[in-house]
């Protein structure tokens, strides 16, 4: 009987990597470039990944919207951070509006911060505005929910 694989995208290289599911707990890495693929922490997408990594990776993939001139933006990272400590099933990704226009442009980004949840590569839910750790982890756990009864 063979063993289900979870497709992984490397935010760094974007190389697809397949792993066994029992192998997600045992810090993957990425086979190509050697990234590790499931950090407890946000990880920064640029624009020529976005796309690949959203729509490639199995896991939820929440990410952050975010600009470097934000107050609120800074105030929500280390929360953000926090969430991802315990969401470890969730990849948790971080875009920079102003350095990356064209995720955002594509992703209709009209006010930051701005969390979009994405689940096999399409948008399950969004919420504009900081959120604290505890509050994000529960949107995220309810709207995940949501999207497996609909």
């Amino acid at each position: 009987m063979t063993t289900p694989l979870t497709h992984l995208v490397c935010p760094q290289c974007a190389a697809t990597n397949r792993l066994p599911e029992e192998r997600l707990d045992h810090h993957p890495v990425c086979g190509r470039c050697g990234m590790e693929l499931m950090e407890t922490k946000p990880v920064a997408l640029t624009d020529a990944v976005f796309d690949k990594f959203v729509g490639g990776t199995e896991l939820p993939v929440l990410v952050d919207f975010w600009a470097e001139w934000c107050g609120p933006c800074h105030a929500m990272a280390p929360q953000f951070e926090q969430a991802a400590r315990q969401l470890p099933r969730v990849r948790l990704a971080k875009v920079e509006t102003d350095a990356n226009p064209q995720a955002s442009v594509r992703n209709r980004i009209r006010s930051i911060p701005t969390l979009v949840l994405y689940q096999r590569g399409q948008e399950v839910a969004r919420q504009s505005g900081a959120m604290a750790a505890g509050d994000l982890v529960r949107w995220v756990q309810r709207q995940l929910a949501q999207a497996q009864t609909a």
